[in-house]
């Protein structure tokens, strides 16, 4: 069975984004061919979930997967980090072999 966690930084950023929205679901997460590594990921708001979605939920929100994209982000953790100015999503994927110097795109 396949897992995924939230940590509460990103559960409050999804509930923080979804209430400025109005509405949604939680956060969709697929991965992409891209980046000079191979994939990178994909971030939406999903406003209804696909048949086919897997949906994880932790700290009262839900983050979609789609299920090309489980295999790969099996195991990972979503984080929501400030770092300077910058604040955005990050993964803890053990699957990444290897990633690019700009943190874009990754290879499993």
């Amino acid at each position: 069975m396949s897992h995924l966690s939230i940590t509460t930084a990103a559960a409050e950023q999804i509930r923080r984004v979804l209430d400025e929205r109005g509405h949604g679901l939680g956060l969709r997460v697929t991965v992409k061919p891209s980046g000079c590594s191979g994939y990178s990921y994909v971030l939406d708001f999903a406003d209804e979930a696909a048949n086919d979605d897997v949906a994880f939920e932790e700290h009262g929100v839900r983050v979609y997967v789609a299920p090309e994209a489980l295999e790969m982000l099996d195991g990972s953790e979503v984080d929501y980090v400030s770092e300077g100015l910058n604040r955005y999503f990050r993964f803890r994927n053990p699957n990444v072999k290897d990633e690019c110097g700009c943190g874009e795109s990754f290879s499993v």
